[in-house]
């Protein structure tokens, strides 16, 4: 059984290759652009996240705002350890766990 092409029976199967590797590479560094994070976006997530624990800890309960700001700490963790068992040492695994813990203010900043 044949292959099926977009361009017809004459379709050049490299020429196809390429094409994909090309499309995947777009879309590859695309993904990468979107989750691209800067220090400071982290720094305004981290603030964020202090200010939201206190304003949960202030509205309902102490205990609830520690459990709010253990959650982030925990998500800081479990990051440092993928971070550590992907390769990265030091302050590089440390750096890349803290923008991935409060990078998301990029998404609510302007």
């Amino acid at each position: 059984m044949g292959q099926h092409w977009p361009e017809g029976p004459n379709a050049d199967p490299d020429a196809a290759g390429e094409r994909y590797r090309a499309d995947m590479q777009a879309s590859q560094e695309a993904m990468r652009n979107l989750f691209r994070v800067e220090m400071p976006v982290a720094h305004v997530g981290l603030a964020i996240a202090a200010i939201a624990s206190v304003v949960v800890g202030a509205a309902w309960s102490p205990r609830t705002g520690a459990i709010v700001a253990g959650a982030f700490a925990a998500l800081f963790v479990v990051a440092l350890a993928v971070a550590l068992l992907a390769g990265s040492r030091g302050w590089n695994a440390a750096r890349a766990a803290y923008k991935f813990t409060f990078g998301w203010a990029d998404w609510i900043t302007p």
